[in-house]
């Protein structure tokens, strides 16, 4: 057993920062997905899963986890190839299968492609994990154009709709959607305005899709992380906010996307299998009111 406090990097982190969408090898310090820690258990044996997001931060740390849970993996993302393919090795090294699928999820014809890639790669379709998205800080309302307000729900709720819809048709009972949303979508920080209004959507979304497909016994649920450190933090703050990110926890530092890979892996599982409309909030103990 470890001291929660101390598992993991506390801030101070050094002072930095990169453009977007970020690197993990340009990260300081480096982020922790698992790579020597996860131990598989098989509880996602002959699994076929596609995850969005898959090459770094959260999705990375869910794709090692769930190779070695036994699935294999359709890592899709947006165009961070050297991060992808940094994910893919470790997926093969569990002995499962990695496919690799870049592409902007903005667009549904490119998220029906995941899917039918998905299928024609593993023959199936057993879990979708939902977990890009898209942030930037803005201090006035003012300085949000249209277009940053569109990438941003086009990216983090509309390509969860059009892999679910391009999903569901091809999954079984027992199948299961993850979806990623965030503390802020009960707690928003005032700068990152679009990006909370669309984690509120997920989590709403996550509950109403739950309904409307547990008839199919497909479940649906979602992670709500707190502040996690993933290259979307430097890439998407200013460096005073990275030196302290985390901090304001009551475990007083931020997240490791390890930490979150065993709240994914449970909800895919036939261990979660009366969970479905849930919420699960990794958040270092800050609440969500």
């Amino acid at each position: 057993m470890q001291d929660p406090k101390t598992a993991a990097p506390q801030p101070p982190q050094p002072k930095q920062q990169q453009s977007m969408p970020g690197s993990t090898g340009e990260m300081t310090p480096r982020p922790d997905h698992g790579e020597e820690s996860y131990k598989g258990s098989g509880k996602l044996e002959g699994c076929a899963a596609l995850i969005t997001g898959g090459d770094s931060g959260i999705g990375r740390a869910v794709a090692i986890a769930y190779a070695r849970e036994g699935a294999d993996v359709l890592i899709a993302y947006y165009d961070e190839h050297d991060d992808a393919q940094e994910t893919a090795r470790w997926v093969e090294a569990a002995g499962r299968k990695a496919v690799l699928a870049p592409g902007d999820i903005k667009d549904e014809a490119h998220c029906k492609s995941l899917v039918a890639k998905a299928l024609e790669a593993f023959g199936r379709l057993d879990i979708l994990v939902n977990n890009a998205a898209h942030q930037a800080s803005f201090t006035s309302l003012e300085d949000i154009s249209a277009e940053e307000w569109d990438v941003t729900f086009r990216t983090n709720i509309y390509s969860q709709f059009y892999l679910s819809k391009a999903a569901v048709p091809h999954m079984k009972p027992g199948a299961s959607i993850i979806n990623t949303s965030s503390i802020n979508h009960k707690n928003p920080s005032p700068t990152l305005l679009a990006y909370a209004a669309t984690k509120g959507a997920i989590a709403n979304f996550t509950a109403g899709l739950a309904g409307l497909l547990a008839d199919q016994g497909i479940r649906v649920n979602a992670v709500a992380p707190g502040p996690i450190w993933t290259p979307l933090i430097p890439s998407t703050m200013p460096p005073e906010q990275v030196e302290s990110f985390g901090k304001n926890t009551p475990l007083g530092r931020a997240g490791q996307p390890a930490e979150l890979a065993g709240a994914y892996v449970l909800l895919a599982s036939g261990d979660a299998s009366y969970i479905t409309g849930a919420l699960i909030p990794v958040t270092g103990g800050r609440p969500m009111l």
